[in-house]
């Protein structure tokens, strides 16, 4: 039965080249449109708003929303992307995706953006908080399929790797995170972006993974603060690759939509062209 879904699913997520975009105002300069034509962009998970849960806050509110400067050529889908912190989904807050469903839905009329189909949740949801969440994902598939009036409409969420352990969520496929591997605070041991050693243990797990899944590799530079030192990482180009070309060995449906986290100038140019096009077109 499982072998099933995830067939069916499979079908079901298009092939293609995709792009997150994290920054607070759409704005795109020519390298980034540039960038988008050539590596055949054909969608962008744009965070429109996180959903963060204040101190002393009764329940959940939008905080940190995108503007629209810009606007995306028309052949490129726009996929509304809301992260949520774990810590609201420790208790049910009642109408909490229907807020998040029309939230999205104003903005889109707001700033002219027609034709979604798909919005993606995401959230680095535990044992703890997996419960709420994914009867939180169940009530925003129905609020956005009936207030979408498409027949067509998806729900996506992200996938880390540390929860592919748990039971797959009521979505129609997951983005699996392919970054953030590993702890910080070990920074001097291994790089905390990506590291083979830190996905290693998980391969296993790709094939048996009931979701259809695309996947999301790190073009990002991290820099932070530990104990004073600050702190810089960048991934090898030959790191990437050499988890993907693992990951699509266990799972070989991976290369058929692949995500970059995210566009922005400096990381187009952090990375030789032969790298991207080894990451889109494998």
């Amino acid at each position: 039965m499982v072998g099933c879904n995830k067939q069916k699913g499979i079908a079901e997520l298009e092939e293609g080249n995709a792009v997150y975009y994290w920054r607070t105002d759409l704005r795109l300069d020519s390298t980034e449109r540039a960038f988008l034509q050539q590596y055949h962009i054909n969608k962008i998970y744009c965070r429109y708003f996180d959903v963060v849960l204040n101190d002393g806050a009764a329940e959940p509110k939008p905080n940190a929303t995108i503007t629209f400067s810009d606007t995306l050529p028309d052949s490129i889908e726009i996929i509304p992307t809301v992260y949520i912190t774990e810590d609201c989904m420790h208790q049910k807050y009642e109408g909490l995706a229907e807020k998040l469903v029309k939230r999205i839905q104003q903005m889109n009329e707001t700033n002219n953006i027609n034709n979604v189909r798909e919005i993606q949740i995401d959230c680095d949801y535990t044992s703890k908080s997996r419960k709420t969440y994914y009867n939180f994902l169940k009530e925003v598939s129905e609020k956005w399929k009936v207030n979408s009036e498409k027949r067509n409409a998806i729900l996506s969420t992200t996938i880390r790797l540390h929860q592919l352990s748990m039971e797959a969520p009521p979505v129609d496929y997951g983005a699996l995170m392919i970054y953030n591997t590993g702890d910080p605070k070990k920074w001097e041991e291994r790089n905390p972006i990506l590291d083979y050693r830190d996905v290693h243990p998980y391969l296993d797990r790709l094939d048996k993974y009931p979701l259809p899944l695309a996947a999301a590799y790190p073009v990002f530079h991290w820099v932070r603060d530990i104990h004073s030192i600050r702190v810089e990482h960048t991934v090898e180009a030959e790191e990437i690759l050499k988890v993907k070309q693992a990951m699509e060995k266990e799972r070989p449906d991976l290369s058929r939509s692949i995500i970059t986290y995210h566009l922005d100038k400096d990381n187009i140019n952090r990375y030789k062209p032969e790298t991207y096009e080894e990451i889109y077109h494998h």
